[in-house]
């Protein structure tokens, strides 16, 4: 996910102004890099046995980050999507309490700049309250998925992701024709530099869930 042209903004008016923290930024951004290729390494490129393992460790690497940038919503963000992952690969009721953790991630990211790398806090939170049961077992919700997720689409509406995750919302809330839309749009998203392998993974996602909306119709 490619930081916002907003925050590319930011970070060269610190290239002038405050050559210190310039140089922190740009640890930063090569560190947030370094985290985003890993995690398409393990997601696309990884065994199914080995992920857990692999996202439980890259955690670990991704907390370390957050730590050492208090402040800043980028790392939060990702870390978030790293343990939503691990979540993911553990599954069933012990997974609930990453994914409250990846949750409290996401809204700590949203309380300091929720429109940083392209609002993905927004959309990675929607995709939570979808993803998790309602109450009295979790926290999800239809309704607030829905707005995060259009939350998410409003800031990037041409991204790979945003278009992918409200399609896969409207097709699991049994709207296929509205899913094919949004859908169609993440298979023909431009391409996110230095994001070959997840671009890759996720069209192949899209095309998937594209013939499941199809065959509903």
């Amino acid at each position: 996910m490619l930081f916002a042209v907003a925050f590319a903004l930011a970070l060269a008016v610190t290239l002038v102004l405050v050559p210190g923290r310039a140089v922190q930024a740009g640890t930063l951004e090569e560190a947030i890099t370094e985290l985003q290729h890993d995690w398409e390494v393990i997601r696309y490129q990884t065994p199914a046995a080995e992920r857990e393992r692999r996202f439980e460790a890259l955690s670990a690497k991704a907390h370390k980050l957050s730590e050492a940038h208090p402040g800043r919503s980028e790392p939060l963000v990702w870390e978030g999507i790293i343990v939503s992952s691990w979540a993911a690969e553990r599954g069933g009721l012990g997974a609930l309490g990453l994914v409250k953790q990846a949750k409290s991630l996401y809204e700590a990211a949203i309380a300091i700049d929720g429109k940083v790398l392209d609002g993905s806090a927004y959309n990675s939170l929607g995709v939570l309250y979808y993803k998790v049961p309602g109450w009295p077992i979790g926290f999800g919700s239809d309704d607030k998925a829905r707005e995060l997720l259009q939350q998410a689409l409003a800031l990037n509406p041409d991204g790979i992701d945003p278009n992918f995750f409200y399609g896969e919302y409207l097709l699991e809330s049994n709207q296929p024709a509205e899913a094919i839309r949004y859908l169609e749009r993440a298979i023909a998203a431009p391409p996110r530099p230095g994001r070959q392998i997840a671009d890759t993974g996720r069209r192949e996602e899209a095309r998937e869930l594209l013939q499941r909306a199809r065959q509903q119709m």
